[in-house]
């Protein structure tokens, strides 16, 4: 595993503790099909959520939203009806966050984007 796989592990890590705190139920990570891969499937009250996990250490790139570009968005959404097709969950209610992360040293900075 590289050094960028690394860290986009250990951010996942981190959003799923932080997910868990604020009381949301973790029903599966890194969901992947042929359209793609989902870093995490949640579940807050009755809403289904799909949520894709950016971790960068700098701004060089851009803040790591900005990586979820709409082609991104486009295959997420193609997962994610996948995902509820075959666990037969058509008719729920759904929504996709993004949870962005700043790691500068030991430190992490998150931020969750609710409804992309």
């Amino acid at each position: 595993m590289d050094a960028k796989q690394e860290l986009g592990k250990i951010g996942e890590e981190y959003a799923t503790q932080y997910l868990i705190e604020k009381g949301y139920q973790i029903i599966q990570r890194n969901f992947q099909c042929r359209q793609g891969e989902i870093d995490i499937i949640a579940k807050e009250g009755k809403e289904y959520v799909f949520i894709e996990v950016k971790t960068r250490q700098n701004f060089h790139y851009g803040r790591p939203v900005e990586a979820v570009t709409k082609e991104k968005q486009k295959h997420i959404w193609k997962v994610a009806k996948y995902y509820l097709y075959t666990h037969q969950l058509e008719n729920q209610f759904v929504r996709f966050d993004v949870i962005e992360i700043l790691k500068k040293g030991e430190k992490f900075y998150l931020n969750h984007i609710k409804q992309i």
